[in-house]
């Protein structure tokens, strides 16, 4: 199989650890391992004690059952843990595709949800969010994206990068025309709980029966992307276990220490949530005043959900505008390029507490250009 470099990653590897402000992270405020601890009485000490073996491949079952309960009609034996979401989403493609298959993808998307599946011999047709349209998803053009061939649909609910939510009906509809077409519907829902309006929240994807696969992790809504703590959830036994196999080539089991503090956050994680869910309220009404200072420079359609936007640069080049801006001021954006989108979009992250910082040090920058 081959792949193309990931070009989001490579961005990230240039800068991610040399850069002051990176005002464009998808993930929300992280925490030490004490204050995560901290929120269960007893936890610190059982985490001492914690052993330090190999654990189970499929996921502890403690945490599998923690997992489980994040849904509605899961249960424990539903839930294959990994290590991140990237791993999940690799051997989902490996598990449910071949050569030839066809594959339609919400675009623009995180590169790994269509590379893997490229790299397979897949063909692979985009389904596009149009800011036009305030990057809503059009059904009717999705059912006229469906072949005899087709094997999946992808999407990712919220979205990144633009933050859009699906609506409910459209969400159902969604589900129901992949049933009629016995399809596999694979949901990248990593941004779940952290919907602006909780009554907008959708049901995942797996509650709605054996054609869907979603996918979870620490990392995003959390903030604790250190953990390298995913999963997947689906009642498709036939995946299921292939899914189990394969994971055998892969990371074989998860880290110990990282299974234990997963189960301690997922206990907890509507705290965790509300956490970082202020700290994105908050960010919002300082880029809303940012953008409405500079509303010849910058337009956007504001986000749903989750802790990023997708505006657009109206003046000049995006590549160029953040190359400069993390050059001078140190300050990282991400070009929307590395989504494949040429329309001058960039990625801005909302879920880090230093964002007032960061976009005091971007409005200096605009300023003196």
């Amino acid at each position: 199989m081959l792949l193309s470099p990931f070009k989001l990653e490579r961005y990230f590897a240039r800068y991610e650890f040399n850069t002051e402000f990176l005002l464009c992270s998808s993930d929300c405020e992280s925490m030490s391992i004490s204050e995560l601890l901290a929120l269960e009485d007893g936890a610190a000490d059982k985490f001492q004690r914690h052993w330090l073996g190999y654990t189970e491949s499929l996921g502890s079952p403690a945490l599998r059952s923690e997992i489980a309960g994040m849904y509605s009609t899961t249960k424990p034996e539903d839930i294959l843990v990994f290590s991140g979401a990237n791993e999940a989403i690799y051997l989902f493609m490996l598990a449910a595709l071949k050569e030839n298959n066809h594959v339609i993808v919400q675009t623009p998307h995180y590169q790994s949800l269509s590379e893997v599946a490229k790299g397979l011999g897949c063909l692979v047709s985009p389904w596009r969010a149009r800011e036009e349209n305030g990057w809503a998803l059009d059904l009717d053009e999705l059912r006229r994206l469906i072949r005899s061939s087709t094997k999946a649909i992808i999407v990712n609910v919220p979205h990144n990068p633009t933050g859009y939510l699906m609506p409910r009906a459209d969400f159902d509809s969604l589900n129901e025309l992949v049933k009629e077409n016995k399809l596999l519907l694979f949901s990248d829902e990593v941004y779940r709980e952290s919907e602006y309006n909780p009554a907008d929240r959708l049901p995942a994807a797996v509650d709605y029966g054996d054609h869907a696969v979603s996918l979870g992790v620490t990392s995003k809504t959390y903030g604790l992307a250190g953990l390298r703590i995913g999963w997947i959830a689906t009642k498709n036994r036939d995946l299921y276990d292939k899914l189990a196999s394969l994971k055998d080539y892969t990371t074989i089991c998860n880290s110990a220490p990282s299974e234990f503090l997963a189960e301690v956050a997922i206990r907890h994680r509507m705290k965790l949530a509300g956490r970082n869910l202020n700290i994105i309220q908050g960010n919002l009404t300082i880029i809303d005043n940012l953008f409405t200072r500079h509303a010849s420079l910058f337009t956007w359609h504001r986000p749903k959900a989750g802790s990023m936007g997708f505006p657009r640069l109206l003046e000049g080049n995006v590549e160029s505008f953040c190359a400069d801006l993390v050059k001078k001021a140190g300050v990282l954006l991400l070009p929307g390029t590395m989504y494949d989108e040429m329309n001058n979009h960039f990625r801005l992250g909302l879920g880090r507490k230093n964002l007032p910082q960061a976009v005091e040090r971007l409005e200096e920058y605009l300023v003196k250009s």
